[in-house]
């Protein structure tokens, strides 16, 4: 029993390890991909090809000096990265792994309720940090998150409904690899839109409007902090890439392929970023009202008639 439960500690310890180098690379890619869709170099110097530049940005952000602030709650105020990285390496506990991991029969329900707590962390550090523009850009990163939510859980409704599981096994294995892409095409898109919204991405990118609202939520962060709000929005980014791959482009097994999708729709969170401009706030919550819910409502009433 103890090398059981020292197996499974010692399993996602090496998987969030493997999270967060994977984190430091994609970053790197998305440089490289937005400097050549951009037509500049980008980044070049730090090692072959520039390899090594997470790693020298990440050291850059530890050695920078932290905000002091007097007039804030600092309990609060650190407590909320903290707690915005930890949501996030906890969705990465329903991987589906071979052997040594925690066998989710809930998995989907599990990530319901997590991802739903993402605004919580959002909250508090818009709020403690005692900055108008940190708490202005916090609501409106809370009200995009929970608008775009609710398209999200009716596509996993359909899903559910569908196989009549919320084990993330049973779903990757009700169909060949891209047929669940086909048969369930407009979910997908509305799936993956939604995705990039619950992460705060462009073109969805509201807590950080520009001059208007200087860096949105995580303003009054630097160094240690503004690492761990980083590390958080792009382990959250390769998950909803990981997850797309496993609704949609079902697959018998986790393996080479799986993880190949979760890194061709990655590169489409990238590829979006560098080709769509910031839409406007109105419209952003218009497209989740009146656009992304009922065509997820019709659909997920169409299913159920059916199957």
């Amino acid at each position: 029993m103890v090398l059981e439960y020292l197996s499974l500690i010692i399993n996602y310890l090496v998987m969030f390890i493997l999270v967060m180098i994977s984190v430091a690379f994609f970053t790197l890619l998305e440089q490289k991909v937005v400097g050549a869709m951009q037509i500049r170099i980008g980044p070049n110097k730090t090692g072959y090809w520039g390899v090594l530049q997470p790693f020298a940005d990440a050291v850059k952000l530890v050695l920078k000096e932290n905000m002091n602030l007097s007039m804030s709650n600092m309990s609060v105020y650190w407590a909320g990265p903290f707690l915005s990285l930890s949501l996030s390496l906890s969705l990465w506990l329903i991987y589906p792994m071979m052997a040594g991991g925690l066998d989710f029969f809930l998995g989907l329900l599990f990530f319901m309720c997590v991802s739903s707590m993402g605004v919580y962390p959002i909250m508090l550090m818009g709020w403690a940090s005692n900055s108008k523009y940190s708490m202005l850009g916090a609501m409106r990163a809370m009200a995009q998150m929970i608008s775009y939510e609710v398209s999200l859980m009716m596509i996993i409704l359909s899903l559910i409904f569908i196989k009549s599981s919320f084990n993330i096994k049973e779903l990757m294995n009700w169909a060949y690899t891209g047929l669940a892409l086909i048969i369930f095409l407009p979910l997908s898109l509305v799936w993956f839109a939604s995705s990039m919204a619950e992460t705060n991405r462009t073109p969805y990118d509201f807590s950080e409007s520009g001059s208007e609202l200087v860096s949105g939520f995580n303003t009054e962060y630097s160094g240690g902090g503004f690492t761990l709000i980083f590390l958080a929005e792009y382990s959250s980014i390769l998950f909803m890439s990981f997850l797309f791959s496993l609704l949609f482009l079902s697959s018998s097994s986790v393996s080479v392929l799986l993880l190949f999708c979760t890194m061709v729709i990655a590169f489409l969170f990238v590829w979006v970023r560098s080709a769509m401009p910031r839409l406007r706030y109105d419209k952003l919550m218009g497209l989740a009202w009146k656009s992304f819910l009922p065509v997820s409502l019709l659909l997920f009433i169409y299913y159920l008639k059916i199957y």
